[in-house]
């Protein structure tokens, strides 16, 4: 009887240490889309693809009831446009919790949502803010914690807070040396504390794509995990990877403050394939295969051996082509998927193979696209250009996409189609002053694929951008147009 129960305790030791070790890979789930995938066709798509964790920016009560049953881990997001109101009042941190949270995880009409984190804003501390968000954070966390505690939560769900990498700054761009931005570190003085009581993790969004635009000397081999890309040295230390050296420049920071053990999860990491010289499949494919190689090794990095990030979420799930692009025309192309939930290259989230398991069921428009009449005179088209960049997605025309060498006035046609199936090709949303014809032959040239849309009831609506971005667009459109 007593080597039965031994052998019953050794047993459980053994399953519970292999389902602590079964490697699993979160993603950022986004849905600034004109024309979204209905949430239920995703979360389809993501158990198909064995994702078991899924980030998101707020929450949307037809996404929380697609992943209701779906034993998905979430990370839900509170706008950063929210964090003044909940700072200010405990009465509002309750609503929220309670609307937004304590609704889905104690639903006790059917299935619920296994929430597992509340993220307060998106990168509020990004250097650009200043101080339009900083102030309200903590106080903010604060009193989300304090409901989750009279809702008696606080043991199942836990509160973050998403930062940039920017949080970190490094002069000569070794870890050893790294440290938090001057301006933070009374607000990190206060977070960190407050995370640690609660057991909550540090959330660090990390991006070597955006290093290798900004820096020069930076190594792209060193950045898609490539076996033979040279080392940085840092004192005894060797990084073959930015996403370890990454890592450890935040462990550094940590250590400055008297914060050694933070738990961390890597909240947003990914490459994009478009809209930027480097941007591409190929690219996005060798870096995700080296990052998840990486991650499944459990090898962890020079500061912490053998002690990966707790959870890492890819950065992203599928194409948004209403995502700001004030930083770069690639914002609109970090998906793994395109916007109709199509894999755009081979990686392993889990599934036990490189082939991802595409979206089912798009119910696709017909087989039509808007071109520009040739034999209508041209010769000004470029202000209908403008005008249609202004709303339509015409990033992958720009230097580094993959529409960019396609010649005038095929790049026309390209925007032209953009708006038209942006607007479900509506016959007047091919009029552009009697310039734009509707054509059944694909227009598509190599790598430039002319898209079609689908029908979908969630289309959102176009979202207004500020006067200097539109300036910034327009003349952005306006050199490529006229080159």
């Amino acid at each position: 009887m007593r080597k039965m129960a031994v052998w019953t305790v050794f047993v459980l030791w053994v399953l519970s240490t292999s389902a602590s070790t079964a490697f699993s890979v979160g993603v950022n789930w986004g849905r600034s889309s004109s024309h979204p995938l209905a949430p239920a066709t995703v979360v389809v798509m993501l158990q198909a693809n064995n994702v078991s964790k899924v980030k998101l920016f707020d929450v949307d009560p037809l996404v929380m009831e697609a992943l209701s049953g779906s034993n998905i881990d979430v990370m839900v997001g509170i706008p950063n446009e929210m964090l003044r109101v909940l700072n200010a009042s405990k009465k509002a941190a309750m609503d929220w919790v309670h609307n937004n949270v304590t609704r889905y995880v104690d639903n006790t009409g059917g299935g619920v949502v296994r929430i597992e984190y509340i993220a307060i804003g998106d990168e509020p501390f990004l250097h650009i803010y200043g101080e339009q968000y900083k102030p309200f954070v903590v106080g903010a966390a604060t009193n989300i914690q304090l409901a989750l505690i009279r809702a008696k939560l606080a043991l199942k769900v836990k509160v973050v807070v998403p930062c940039n990498f920017d949080i970190i700054q490094s002069d000569s761009g070794h870890p050893s040396k790294a440290s938090f931005r001057p301006d933070v570190n009374k607000t990190m003085s206060q977070l960190l504390p407050f995370l640690t009581k609660h057991g909550s993790p540090f959330v660090i969004n990390i991006n070597p794509f955006l290093t290798l635009l900004q820096s020069k000397n930076f190594s792209i081999s060193q950045a898609l995990f490539l076996p033979n890309s040279h080392s940085l040295k840092d004192g005894r230390r060797a990084y073959s990877n930015t996403f370890d050296a990454s890592i450890d420049a935040l462990l550094t920071a940590f250590s400055k403050v008297g914060f050694d053990n933070m738990d961390i999860i890597v909240g947003q990491v990914g490459w994009p394939t478009d809209g930027s010289l480097n941007a591409s499949s190929s690219n996005a494919q060798t870096f995700m295969s080296g990052l998840v190689d990486h991650l499944k090794s459990k090898v962890g990095t020079p500061l912490r051996p053998r002690r990966p990030p707790i959870e890492t979420y890819i950065f992203s799930l599928l194409d948004e082509d209403q995502r700001s692009i004030a930083t770069g025309n690639y914002e609109r192309h970090w998906g793994i998927f395109t916007f109709d939930g199509q894999a755009k290259y081979r990686v392993d989230l889990g599934q036990g193979s490189g082939y991802l398991v595409n979206s089912q069921n798009v119910d696709y428009l017909p087989s039509k696209w808007c071109v520009v009449d040739n034999n209508k005179d041209i010769t000004n088209v470029s202000a209908k250009v403008l005008e249609t960049c202004s709303v339509a997605d015409c990033t992958p025309l720009f230097p580094g996409g993959s529409c960019f060498n396609i010649t005038w006035p095929g790049n026309v046609s390209y925007a032209f189609n953009s708006f038209y199936q942006q607007h479900d090709q509506r016959a007047d949303s091919c009029d552009f002053g009697g310039l734009g014809l509707i054509t059944t032959v694909d227009p598509s040239v190599g790598e430039c694929r002319f898209t079609i849309g689908f029908r979908t009831s969630f289309s959102s609506t176009i979202h207004q951008t500020c006067l200097c971005w539109w300036v910034l667009i327009l003349t952005m459109c306006l050199l490529v147009f006229t080159a």
